[in-house]
């Protein structure tokens, strides 16, 4: 079955191939796509499928295809984010008990960089909010899901393994480096003035060191998500639901739990539990057999903030730009900003 190109081709009868393993020989009769969600890299629709007989298969899914706009699609090549997606959903997501959403078909085409994806519906269930914060409960429900992402192949060297998995501190780090040094000057003119002075200075201080922080990065590694923010958060009754795993690397565990805290919370609310989530992280990895102290854990939580200033930078000067997209990429980049200063994480660069 072949990845499509836009949703006019998602037919009835891709469909019924689609869902073959689980409608049988029931057949799609009808597709009715809406576009749906905020997402920058990829275009995002609610399918409503329609059955003979009648009620044979979900009544909705999700499709994410590669975005109609080109200089997306130049991103997403860049950084192999369609790859990786799918890749996930084939390899990965089935061995780990963190709750992502049930994947019917996965496709890439390297050739054409084609990419389709169809997906769980999460129904009724919000997403949780980048720009007011986690709710309450939320943060809590989000780090139990980090640790089951997480545990199972903590320090395991198998994904190492997989070529489509990046490791940042390889060549990558170089290729990165330059990256930032060429869109910082394109950041600064969209977003100078919507930050603070002391994220100012810290930028002058981390944009020269940035490939430093790639290479330099120790703590035990597995399989991270790269992205893990409120955005990329379905809430449903108490559980969450992880999206959007474009991003997924091989890289130090805290490197998510930082990425998290640091951009997902407003900074008062942040100061005031991450301490607490921290140690509530270290528990829920004892759950998976992860034997990890807490004082390990906060270095480094601490040593890894700056990770979601790097994916601010370099993130809102490749995909399209909108108004809700510059709105959140300010916030992240003044929160995490303020993470990084709070926690003192620029004595792990000097």
């Amino acid at each position: 079955m072949r990845a499509l190109r836009s949703i006019e081709e998602m037919t009835p009868q891709w469909c019924s191939a689609a869902l073959s393993g689980w409608i049988g020989s029931a057949r799609v009769t009808d597709v009715a796509a809406t576009a749906v969600g905020t997402g920058q890299m990829a275009d995002t629709y609610r399918v409503r499928l329609s059955y003979r007989p009648a009620g044979a298969g979900p009544a909705t899914c999700i499709a994410k295809l590669a975005s109609a706009s080109p200089a997306t699609r130049t991103a997403a090549k860049v950084t192999r984010a369609y790859e990786i997606e799918a890749r996930f959903y084939q390899h990965l997501a089935p061995r780990l008990p963190v709750r992502s959403p049930r994947c019917y078909v996965s496709r890439y085409d390297e050739r054409t960089q084609a990419f389709t994806l169809l997906l769980e519906d999460a129904g009724d269930g919000r997403v949780a909010d980048q720009a007011a914060g986690c709710a309450p409960g939320e943060v809590e429900r989000a780090v139990d899901q980090l640790a089951a992402l997480h545990g199972p192949m903590w320090g395991d060297p198998a994904p190492a393994s997989l070529t489509w998995l990046p490791r940042h501190d390889g060549p990558d780090a170089a290729w990165m480096a330059s990256l930032v040094q060429r869109v910082h000057p394109r950041f600064l003119r969209r977003f100078g003035d919507r930050l603070s002075t002391q994220v100012l200075d810290l930028l002058d201080f981390f944009v020269p060191r940035v490939e430093r922080y790639l290479r330099d990065r120790p703590g035990p590694r597995t399989v991270v998500h790269g992205d893990f923010r409120a955005d990329n958060l379905v809430v449903d009754e108490g559980r969450i639901t992880v999206l959007d795993w474009q991003t997924a690397a091989y890289e130090p565990a805290a490197t998510d739990l930082a990425y998290f805290l640091g951009g997902s919370l407003d900074v008062p609310r942040r100061r005031a539990i991450e301490r607490a989530v921290v140690r509530r992280y270290v528990r829920a990895l004892a759950d998976h057999g992860v034997k990890l102290r807490v004082d390990d854990c906060w270095r480094d939580y601490r040593r890894y903030a700056f990770g979601g200033l790097l994916t601010s930078i370099v993130a809102s000067t490749l995909v399209a730009r909108t108004d809700h997209g510059d709105g959140l990429f300010a916030i992240m980049a003044n929160r995490h900003g303020m993470h990084a200063i709070d926690l003192g994480s620029d004595s792990f660069l000097r």
